[in-house]
């Protein structure tokens, strides 16, 4: 009798541990599912960040919140070199330790982790410890875990999360975090164009103008507030003409002119660059091409009815000589008189707007020689 129950106690206890392992199962299985759904929303999140019209910095800023909130982390610093100097590009932690934070590629036991390309996990036993690399805090993070940042085996800076905790860090899963890891750089790396583009905009010297990368950054934002906007190239067709038969001086203020009467005529939410040369570009954000027509044609009658000359102070300081060519206006003055050819074509938020200006140049590059018109393509 004692046996029987001792058997079926037996048989009771195995029931129960198995049973124990298959909802341990389920339950770590659950919790790996949540992770990997967890994950996807973070990379969504990121996707999101990264197409939104603001600049690089303001991207890494947000993917660094999305970091804290969706992983609830303590402290999370992401510093990149430059190429001259360490940056903290996105971070929750007081501004009074950054100079800390960007200097910890300068900590031995880090600088092992860059070579190695290998995370380094540092914490402290008790409370009244703080971590090597902090020089003058003592109470805001006890536990750090150290990555660096790689983009195809270069090496761009680090991202390092901190706790208040020591040993905060022992049991976390390292897989989780090597994948955030992973999403980082890939957002670093979508954005590293786009900031070579922000670095490298400048204004035109003569007309005071953004140049063309201007558009994809900066201007892009503003044009992609709307789902539909209208783009505008234009050509002054006989610059070449001007500048031989009379100087390259007369022809630099026939651009200067234009320039000037476009962008005071040009309402404010509109973009206007100087693309190339004697090419110019008018971004007209959020509105259809058919309810641009009558402000290009004004645009064109006003311009070609232009009497552009030098006067007689700019002569002088130019050191030019009026009768080389004597070709004289009535008034003793060299008077050029300009044309355009304009084209304009619809471009739609999210398409590649440089596709559409590629098109719009082709187009007059290789239009007749004399076209003058206004041409939607």
């Amino acid at each position: 009798m004692i046996i029987a129950v001792v058997v079926i106690l037996v048989f009771i206890v195995i029931g129960l541990i198995v049973y124990n392992i298959t909802i341990h199962k389920k339950i770590q299985k659950f919790k790996d599912m949540n992770q990997r759904i967890t994950n996807l929303y973070v990379v969504q999140d990121f996707m999101n960040a990264i197409g939104e019209t603001s600049s690089v910095d303001q991207k890494i800023k947000k993917i660094n919140d999305i970091l804290i909130e969706r992983y609830e982390i303590k402290y999370s610093t992401i510093v990149v070199f430059n190429g001259a100097e360490y940056q903290v590009k996105a971070s929750n932690v007081d501004k009074k330790h950054w100079d800390a934070l960007k200097s910890l590629q300068n900590i031995d036991m880090f600088k092992d982790s860059i070579e190695t390309a290998t995370p380094k996990y540092v914490t402290v036993n008790n409370e009244s410890e703080r971590l090597p690399y902090q020089e003058m805090e003592f109470g805001r993070a006890k536990s750090a875990i150290f990555f660096p940042l790689y983009i195809d085996n270069v090496y761009i800076g680090y991202w390092i999360i901190e706790s208040g905790t020591p040993h905060d860090f022992d049991n976390v899963d390292t897989t989780v975090l090597e994948v955030i890891k992973e999403n980082i750089v890939s957002v670093l790396k979508t954005v590293v164009h786009q900031k070579t583009l922000e670095s490298i905009v400048r204004k035109d010297l003569f007309t005071g103008l953004y140049s063309e990368e201007y558009l994809y950054g900066e201007g892009k934002k503003i044009i992609d507030q709307y789902t539909t906007s209208t783009i505008c190239m234009f050509k002054i067709i006989n610059i070449q003409e001007i500048n031989k038969k009379y100087c390259r001086e007369l022809g630099n203020k026939v651009i200067t002119e234009i320039s000037r009467y476009v962008e005071e005529n040009l309402a404010k939410e509109y973009v206007f660059v100087r693309y190339m040369g004697p090419k110019f570009v008018i971004a007209f954000s959020g509105v259809e091409a058919n309810s641009v027509a009558d402000f290009l044609n004004e645009m064109k009658e006003k311009i070609e009815s232009m009497r552009i000359y030098l006067t007689e102070e700019e002569i002088e300081e130019y050191n030019l000589d009026v009768n080389k060519n004597n070709k004289k206006s009535k008034n003793n003055e060299e008077i050029a008189i300009p044309r355009l050819n304009i084209v304009i074509s619809s471009y739609y938020k999210g398409t590649g707007l440089e596709e559409v200006l590629q098109k719009l140049e082709q187009y007059l590059d290789t239009a007749p020689i004399g076209e003058s018109d206004i041409t939607n393509i």
